[in-house]
């Protein structure tokens, strides 16, 4: 794939954003031709940052129930309610987000799908310090945020079937933290441990421990380009998705188990050069929240088990 080469040769990845791997999708099935013209130019351009706003104090897992409200003001909405564990929207430039149009109906119905500006009186974020010490994810705040009616995507109180969608591709995107790594785990342990007479690994249960796991990170990539190749032949994802995002977290786990195992000592150290900065342990730490981010990973299962296996309820 052409990320792992720029990222085997060092090179800066060109372009990524929520834009890219999860809006764009949804617009070119979802959006009206105006919308597309509008977004997705600038999303390809790099232009535009975007966020998600989906999770919800009490609305994690059970999305639907979230209660965020967009009232009718003719020719746009008022935003009022409340985001969690929004990633960099500190940073973001626009947001797509999940708004209740209507509360009559089952709790999955009356919720719309809107865009708007982050940049405007009414949106205010908060950054959410996690244990690695990083803050990607932020509390983020409408009061009264303007969201223009023609930036609603697909109709009024239908977008549950856009926010599934979307989904899909955010549990692909997150599945791709268990591909390779800029620096795979054998050459770390090299670097930590050193090699033996015939210049393998000389800590032979971590070799044949770390062999597995490359074995099963070079299926998984297999596995992940075949897919590849068939949505590029129109074959949507669904509920598969829900396979390659567990495993795709369980992998990036692993990765960090063994690095921590693999730098012994020094994988223990917060900062400073020779605990390389402390990121070994910053990145065990964040990997922990792959677990939870994009769908739990029981949630997961669940579908796993229910539509791609078809085991009954009970």
């Amino acid at each position: 794939m052409l990320r792992q080469e720029m990222l085997r040769i060092n090179a800066r990845i060109p372009l990524t954003n929520f834009g890219i791997s999860m809006l764009g999708p949804a617009l070119l099935k979802f959006g009206s031709e105006e919308q597309k013209l509008d977004h997705l130019p600038k999303i390809a351009r790099g232009e535009i940052r975007w966020c998600q706003g989906y999770s919800e104090p009490n609305a994690g897992s059970d999305l639907a129930s979230l209660a965020t409200r967009a009232e009718d003001q003719g020719d746009h909405y008022l935003i009022n309610g409340q985001k969690v564990w929004t990633s960099y929207a500190d940073k973001a430039d626009w947001i797509f987000c999940l708004v209740r149009t209507d509360n009559t109906g089952s709790k999955h119905e009356g919720i719309s799908f809107v865009l708007f500006d982050m940049d405007q009186p009414g949106v205010s974020v908060r950054p959410i310090k996690l244990i690695s010490g990083s803050s990607p994810f932020c509390e983020t705040f409408f009061d009264d945020a303007r969201a223009e009616k023609s930036n609603l995507i697909g109709e009024e109180g239908k977008g549950w079937t856009i926010a599934k969608y979307l989904l899909t591709h955010e549990r692909e995107m997150i599945s791709g933290f268990g591909t390779a790594p800029k620096k795979s785990v054998g050459q770390l342990a090299l670097e930590s441990m050193g090699a033996d007479t015939s210049g393998r690994l000389a800590n032979g249960i971590l070799r044949q421990t770390i062999a597995q796991y490359q074995l099963d990170t070079m299926a998984f990539g297999a596995t992940m380009a075949r897919v590849g190749d068939e949505a590029k032949a129109g074959q949507g994802l669904g509920a598969a998705s829900s396979i390659f995002k567990y495993y795709g977290t369980e992998l990036n786990k692993r990765r960090n188990e063994l690095n921590l195992a693999a730098l012994g000592e020094y994988a223990l150290g917060w900062e400073g050069e020779a605990y390389r900065g402390g990121a070994v342990s910053r990145d065990w730490l964040r990997s922990k929240g792959n677990s939870i981010e994009g769908g739990t990973s029981e949630v997961q299962l669940n579908i796993i088990a229910k539509r791609v296996l078809g085991l009954p309820d009970e």
